[in-house]
């Protein structure tokens, strides 16, 4: 069978896991109950053994995706030569429906608008990334799946029958203009059919997607008119992610759709990565979703509370628990025939000292949005920031987690630089805390020449990717003026921009991500996200028609609904890489917050706000309080 592209598919969730479907009606991709579980449906990964569940008409068709406004309610329109009709799929979202008690679900309505059509059912589930085939039999209205450890019901007004090896169900139904028929897939328990309670879940759904937007409405929206529906895209994609419980965000939804056709760049993301912190509280805070923000600021002082210094990871599952080994799935010939299919991660094993400043500088911002910390939350990121003092210079795998031998890359030392530098702040602005900052300074200004002594070539005029290296260069350097290391307007941020423009990007906005040995075989494809530091970086230093050109050009590859994947093939223009991927959402939403603050002036307003005073951006002003006896 035939791969739909990346960009073909929508995503609909529930705060606990995230669905792929596809632009004609079939769900290729599907966890249950979490977003880390082991997948019921991975056609997506395999398209003959993974697993489906389609919904299409039996005759030629046309199809055309769309969610509904404001919400990640995801409709595909399908047009016959005899009529038309839509198949609507979401999952219900225990805070709009109240029903905790509820089995995680997806539920699919079909309606017919004229003439009539006839739609084909295709049930295909596979459990445990295709290792465990279940057995599917009928019910009172529908079939149920039943493998060793998992279990699926789904319950229909279309007639289904089990596939004579009991390995699937299938069936037809023709509807007229004005039917409605249903299909409601419960994980381990059935959804009861009842019509008329589905139709108030769904509206319950549609609500609640539209109440959480709407802090983001277009008279309020900081992005202004010009971005106002590309932030309401890109935040929806963001809470598909973030998980309900905990407010971790995954870093897609996926595992394994390669950065490369036939190459073996394949990996699990459906994890929390640190580096992500800062942005992504900036992001929600500037959008003012504040609750989210709120959580995502108390899961990073969660992972300094949990973790001795040195055993900071860089990666955690949606629980805050170690991910599970890196491991391959053999039986699955991959996305398009790219191999290995892995599950897990090894990133968690991983020294990447640039983490420690992720930390850091998401519990600053998370502050300078009105948070405050513990006398002992700040004991603990006292201890972070001393350990980085200890082992700013070492050796690691970078923000890239390369898999060659560790190098002392320039932004893991940018990053160090940006733990000392943002705890020091922390500490001049509160009162009475107690902090070695004779030390932390001193050590602060070793970074700093380090960094503009080994880290800077003459010869490239640019920061270039490892101490003692004078002619390789990363794009992670982008971010030097983001985080404050330097001014947007110094001469080495400008020679920085115009070497990574001559030789990392194209002409059309995309950015590669680095130059040099990463350990691994084949084609680094350029990343979305580089593409958007970029825009901020232009931004930054004033060069505003050229950064809001290159925001464009990058956008020009966002999928019909507005989804981005990882990375885009230099070559064809696809979307490469898991998908959606929050780092690229992230970067569009930051990029984009940038170009509004930017608004043609010169340059000087940084993202991440080092310049601002720290007591007046705090609400409270209260920065490092005692605990109180209830917390």
């Amino acid at each position: 069978m035939q791969y739909n592209p990346i960009e073909e598919y929508g995503a609909i969730g529930d705060g606990n896991t995230v669905a792929l479907v596809g632009h004609d009606g079939s769900i290729d991709w599907c966890p249950f109950p979490h977003v880390e579980s082991p997948s019921v449906f991975a056609a997506v990964l395999d398209a003959d053994r993974g697993g489906r569940f389609s919904v299409r008409p039996t005759q030629s068709f046309e199809s055309v995706q769309r969610y509904r406004d404001g919400t990640n309610v995801l409709e595909t329109a399908f047009r016959t030569a005899g009529g038309s009709a839509t198949v609507t799929d979401f999952m219900p979202v225990t805070e709009a429906t109240g029903a905790d008690a509820s089995p995680p679900a997806i539920y699919r309505k079909l309606d017919c608008e004229d003439g009539s059509i006839e739609l084909e059912v295709q049930f295909d589930p596979r459990f445990d990334y295709a290792r465990d085939v279940p057995d599917v039999e009928s019910t009172a209205d529908g079939v149920v799946a039943t493998g060793d450890d998992d279990r699926v019901v789904l319950s229909s007004d279309v007639p289904l029958e089990p596939s004579p090896d009991g390995e699937g169900a299938s069936g037809a139904v023709t509807i007229e203009a004005g039917e409605t028929r249903w299909l409601v897939l419960g994980y381990g328990d059935a959804v009861p059919l009842e019509p008329s309670q589905h139709r108030e879940t769904l509206a319950a759904v549609v609500d609640y997607w539209r109440a959480w937007i709407h802090d983001c409405d277009e008279a309020d929206c900081p992005l202004g008119d010009r971005w106002h529906d590309l932030a309401v895209r890109s935040s929806l994609v963001l809470k598909l992610l973030i998980h309900r419980e905990t407010g971790a965000v995954c870093a897609a939804p996926t595992t394994s759709l390669p950065e490369d056709i036939g190459g073996v760049r394949n990996w699990d993301y459906r994890f929390n990565w640190i580096r992500d912190a800062a942005f992504t509280v900036r992001a929600l805070s500037e959008l003012d979703h504040l609750a989210e923000a709120s959580s995502y600021f108390e899961l990073c002082l969660d992972h300094c509370r949990r973790h001795d210094p040195g055993a900071v990871s860089p990666v955690y599952n949606l629980h805050g628990e170690t991910v599970p080994e890196e491991r391959v799935l053999d039986h699955l010939e991959g996305y398009r025939g790219s191999a290995p299919v892995r599950v897990g991660n090894a990133a968690q094993n991983q020294h990447q000292l640039d983490v420690y400043g992720e930390l850091i500088l998401a519990i600053y911002e998370s502050i300078r949005y009105g948070e405050a910390v513990t006398a002992e939350d700040w004991a603990v990121m006292s201890d972070l920031i001393d350990y980085v003092c200890e082992g700013w210079n070492e050796p690691d795998a970078g923000i890239w987690e390369v898999r060659s031998d560790p190098e002392r890359f320039v932004y893991s030392a940018v990053m160090c630089w940006t733990a000392l530098d943002r705890g020091i702040r922390i500490a001049e602005a509160a009162d009475g805390v107690d902090a070695p900052l004779e030390r932390w300074r001193a050590c602060r200004e070793d970074v700093r020449e380090a960094i503009l002594e080994r880290g800077f070539s003459a010869e490239t005029n640019s920061f270039v990717r490892a101490f003692g290296d004078d002619d390789t260069l990363d794009a992670a350097n982008l971010l030097v003026p983001v985080v404050g290391f330097l001014p947007p307007d110094d001469d080495r941020v400008l020679g920085t921009i115009d070497a990574t423009i001559d030789r990392l990007a194209t002409d059309d906005g995309l950015v590669r991500r680095y130059e040099g040995d990463d350990g691994l075989p084949g084609t680094d494809n350029p990343f979305v996200v580089t593409g958007f530091w970029l825009v901020t970086a232009l931004a930054l230093a004033g060069r505003t028609d050229e950064a809001t050109d290159r925001f464009e050009s990058v956008l020009e590859y966002a999928s019909p609904l507005g989804l981005l994947a990882e990375a885009v093939d230099e070559e064809t223009g696809e979307q490469r890489g898991n998908f959606p991927q929050a780092y690229s959402h992230i970067g569009l939403l930051n990029g984009a917050l940038s170009l509004a603050h930017a608004g043609g002036s010169s340059a000087g307003s940084l993202p991440i706000g080092r310049d601002e005073s720290l007591d007046d951006a705090v609400s409270s002003g209260e920065i490092v309080r005692q605990s109180t006896d209830d917390e």
